[in-house]
């Protein structure tokens, strides 16, 4: 694959036809194997200052003070055998959810600490402000003589979309180096609202399931009352949520890949809003329903409206997590024309089909540490398409902003380098060769050596080492006039 082409869909070997280019380089050398048993490289972890960690201790609390209220209230109104029956069935669905957004996530994996953080922001601190809101909300539709169903139309869609987005709001504002783009904003607000789902399904199956049940008639009315509940919110309707809060995390993602700061501000409201419409309208169905007489109106709103936005939402989902490598070989063949990268590692990025490839061949070659070194590679070659891609779009405005990211690619370069040197020149099936960030110079087992020019299709994985040292990119040291331009 050229620098500057795409590879194509199918891997051909034809570097072993390509005729002999001119003069012969040097031997190439391979880099020093780490030493057995050494730990994989890691990326260099950020200094906890004062004031971070201090936000961080505020954050915990907040979210534990939400836990506690929430355990204390549920238990109060459910008691403790209703309580139990509604965490066990609500806890099911929980990790096929969790699973399909890991699986959305899996390109450039986010960190678990802020996974946890936005499950656990809308398990129990959106939780636990939307039942303080409703509850005040339908004692003042009471007063007022307006019907309590105005609450689940009016205030709870305001209240639960706003309080659901707001953890991963947060991430934006002060993390926003970890909201890549829209699969981001997907998978934070989705956790978010699946950690409210299974709160707010505790209430519905332990309260209005289990414990109605067995007040009226028995456990054996409440094991069925919860079955049906299970069924009815979980199985047909567990969706909902995270699709009204997904509208949020696609506005949150555009705003993240943005530089204007209109569309910055505009598109997370925009997706807010669109997230309060679509909840709202998803509460009136019921209603109207009863309102009327017509149970059909809710299975019309349900096939005629949520199945195909939820539809969207899966194709869109999925496009965009294929977006992420393709992504890798748009920006990438700037580090193959510099000598940082070479173009068989670019076309090996460019889907998860040919990432396990990699990871495979890695392990033949090098062993467990081997892949590893791969997975690693992989996550950090990712992190750099994603900020050079920044840098094409002008994210960073400020001089402090553009120094941080020139230290993050340099810090990114630097462990694809260590990553790199656990698995290339290892394998004794194929010929060493060098990049010098426009030829190979192979060198095979008859001692003859050539020069190679990049095949239009490439090979993958093919052990090619480096020209040490790599000239720096043209970011790098002493920049052009325009270093952020998309041409830079």
């Amino acid at each position: 694959m050229r620098p500057d082409q795409r590879g194509p869909g199918n891997y051909a070997d034809g570097m072993p036809d390509t005729p002999p280019g001119g003069a012969l380089p040097p031997p190439p050398t391979v880099p020093a194997a780490p030493p057995p048993g050494s730990a994989t490289p890691r990326m260099p972890l950020r200094r906890v200052g004062w004031r971070r960690f201090l936000a961080l201790a505020g954050v915990v609390l907040l979210i534990a003070a939400g836990a506690v209220f929430m355990v204390f209230t549920l238990g109060e109104s459910l008691g403790a055998e209703a309580l139990l029956v509604g965490v066990i069935a609500a806890i099911l669905p929980v990790p096929v959810l969790v699973s399909c957004f890991l699986w959305l996530d899996r390109y450039e994996p986010e960190p678990l600490k802020y996974l946890i953080f936005c499950f656990a922001w809308g398990a129990f601190v959106s939780t636990a402000i939307s039942l303080l809101v409703n509850e005040t909300g339908a004692k003042l539709f009471q007063d007022w003589g307006l019907p309590s169903a105005l609450t689940a139309v009016l205030v709870a869609p305001f209240i639960e979309e706003l309080t659901k987005a707001a953890g991963p709001i947060l991430l934006l504002v002060f993390r926003r180096r970890e909201f890549s783009g829209i699969t981001d904003g997907l998978v934070y607000c989705g956790l978010s609202a699946v950690g409210f789902a299974m709160v707010e399904n505790i209430l519905y199956l332990g309260g209005y399931g289990y414990r109605t049940g067995v007040e009226e008639y028995g456990p054996a009315t409440g094991a069925q009352q919860v079955i049906a509940i299970f069924i009815v919110r979980i199985l047909l309707f567990g969706f909902a949520h995270p699709l009204f809060t997904s509208m949020t995390g696609v506005g949150l993602g555009v705003a993240a890949r943005s530089a204007d700061r209109r569309v910055r501000l505009l598109a997370p409201i925009a997706g807010l809003l669109l997230a309060m419409m679509l909840h709202g309208t998803w509460n009136l169905l019921p209603s109207l329903a009863v309102a009327t007489g017509q149970p059909v109106i809710v299975l019309y709103g349900y096939i005629g409206v949520m199945v195909p936005i939820f539809f969207g939402m899966v194709a869109l989902a999925v496009w965009l997590r294929a977006w992420e490598g393709r992504l890798t070989e748009r920006t990438l063949p700037d580090y193959v024309r510099t000598g940082w990268l070479t173009p068989p590692e670019v076309a090996a990025l460019g889907s998860l089909g040919r990432r396990h490839a990699a990871r495979t061949w890695a392990r033949r070659v090098a062993g467990d540490g081997g892949v590893k070194a791969m997975r690693g590679y992989q996550f950090a070659a990712t992190r750099l398409a994603l900020l050079r891609d920044g840098m094409r779009r002008g994210l960073d405005r400020k001089p402090a902003e553009r120094d941080r990211t020139a230290r993050e690619e340099r810090e990114l370069l630097d462990a694809i380098g260590a990553y790199r040197s656990f698995f290339v020149g290892r394998d004794p099936q194929a010929p060493l060769g060098v990049w010098d960030g426009h030829r190979y110079h192979l060198r095979f087992p008859d001692g003859s050596q050539r020069a190679v020019e990049a095949p239009d299709e490439p090979v993958v994985p093919i052990p090619v080492v480096l020209a040490p040292p790599p000239p720096p990119a043209g970011w790098y040291g002493p920049r052009p006039a325009a270093p952020w331009s998309p041409g830079g």
